[in-house]
């Protein structure tokens, strides 16, 4: 049960000139659905990444930054992305990464240009072998039916255990020109990116020299899906990818400090938000959306570790599914947090518009029932006022319940 997700027209999908996405069903793991996906782009494109943490990253992830540093070195460029669903291709060892590698040149082959100019993702089951062979064999369909206007389909060709396929986009004006941006994300458990099972993908037609794409997509991520938890586990797999087609009329962007820059960076990032945001309210099980706000903080980084604690207690969860105001967890998960000098004297806590406690207790004037109104919401903001500093964060989770339980206990069946 998706969290108030909005409701997604294809036809308010822009087509991104310069980048075209196909689709095939090749029965990795179930048949009679999309589970192969390739986007394909016009020479010039510049691509740059973020990818996951995990010690055990999926052998695709570690072929990826192979080949976007092979590209920065050759000058030569990305020129296609292919995905499968269904299996994660982690923790498969050296026959894991011949299979990534064999993916990537006979997608080579097919369109016609270097193995080192493909960029390869899997997601789905981990530990599993790749069944590459049926991946090769869809390879055929999903360049046949390449469009433009896919990136409707492109979304549903990512999905695992997701209900509703993720997708956004924008046109703006940069300098008087129209700049297109469309993107696509998946993900509705083990989320907690850290690169940044989570995928996303979004282009736009803009110009961007490569620097300044490498320097855009770790201010976006750091924004966006470094700013999401369902569960707190990190996959294996995460990766978020940006893509400049340069096919816009906009000169290209080649430096940070402009006011060109500043407006693209704003329009990626809001976009990269909304993906984002989509991820958690398709969460596992959620019934409710939940946004942690930790104000006050002496840096970025306490204020996020602080969030998070409260983001991956399964207590505080718990009590948000039940909408159960038993918020002395909350309290608990910022005090366990780990910042070890904490001054929990100074500390509020509000739910919503609610404040709850103040200089480290109860509020005197609190009233359960105020709590119980808000926890009975859909949507419901915690914020934590930590009065010792100017720093802030803002992360997004959901709840936990029974459904979140049974899926992952059914996963593989």
């Amino acid at each position: 049960m998706a969290v108030n997700f909005p409701s997604l027209d294809p036809a308010q999908l822009h087509p991104v000139n310069g980048v075209t996405l196909g689709w095939a069903e090749a029965n990795i793991r179930k048949p009679n659905r999309k589970d192969v996906l390739v986007i394909s782009l016009d020479e010039g494109a510049t691509v740059a990444g973020v990818f996951t943490s995990n010690r055990f990253c999926a052998a695709p992830v570690t072929l990826c930054r192979a080949h976007l540093q092979q590209m920065r070195l050759s000058g030569k460029g990305i020129r296609a992305l292919v995905v499968n669903t269904g299996n994660a291709n982690a923790g498969t060892g050296e026959p894991g990464m011949r299979h990534a590698q064999q993916t990537c040149e006979e997608l080579a082959r097919l369109a016609g240009i270097a193995p080192e100019q493909v960029l390869p993702f899997s997601t789905g089951v981990i530990l599993e072998p790749l069944p590459v062979e049926r991946l090769k064999a869809g390879l055929p369909a999903a360049l046949a039916n390449r469009q433009a206007a896919h990136w409707y389909e492109a979304a549903q060709a990512i999905m695992t255990t997701d209900t509703l396929p993720k997708a956004a986009s924008r046109q703006m004006q940069i300098d008087g020109y129209t700049v297109t941006l469309t993107g696509i994300s998946k993900g509705a458990g083990m989320i907690r990116p850290n690169m940044a099972t989570m995928l996303g993908f979004l282009a736009f037609d803009a110009a961007v020299s490569q620097p300044v794409m490498d320097e855009l997509v770790k201010h976006v991520a750091d924004r966006s899906f470094n700013c999401i938890t369902i569960d707190g586990d990190t996959s294996t797999n995460d990766s978020f990818m940006l893509i400049a087609s340069g096919k816009s009329h906009l000169p290209a962007i080649t430096s940070t400090d402009t006011p060109a820059y500043a407006a693209l960076c704003d329009a990626v990032t809001e976009l990269a938000q909304t993906l984002a945001q989509l991820i958690v309210r398709d969460g596992e099980g959620a019934t409710k959306f939940i946004t942690v706000k930790v104000e006050g903080g002496k840096d970025l980084a306490e204020c996020r570790q602080i969030a998070y604690a409260i983001g991956h207690s399964p207590l505080v969860k718990t009590a948000f599914y039940a909408s159960d105001p038993n918020l002395g967890r909350i309290l608990a998960a910022i005090g366990y947090a780990g910042i070890t000098d904490l001054e929990v004297d100074k500390i509020d806590l509000y739910l919503d518009d609610v404040l709850v406690a103040q200089a480290g207790g109860r509020y005197p004037a609190y009233r359960e029932e105020d709590g119980q109104r808000v926890m009975q919401q859909s949507e419901i903001t915690i914020r934590v006022v930590l009065g010792r500093g100017s720093a802030h964060a803002t992360i997004w989770t959901c709840d936990l319940s029974h459904d979140y339980v049974s899926i992952n206990a059914d996963y593989r069946s």
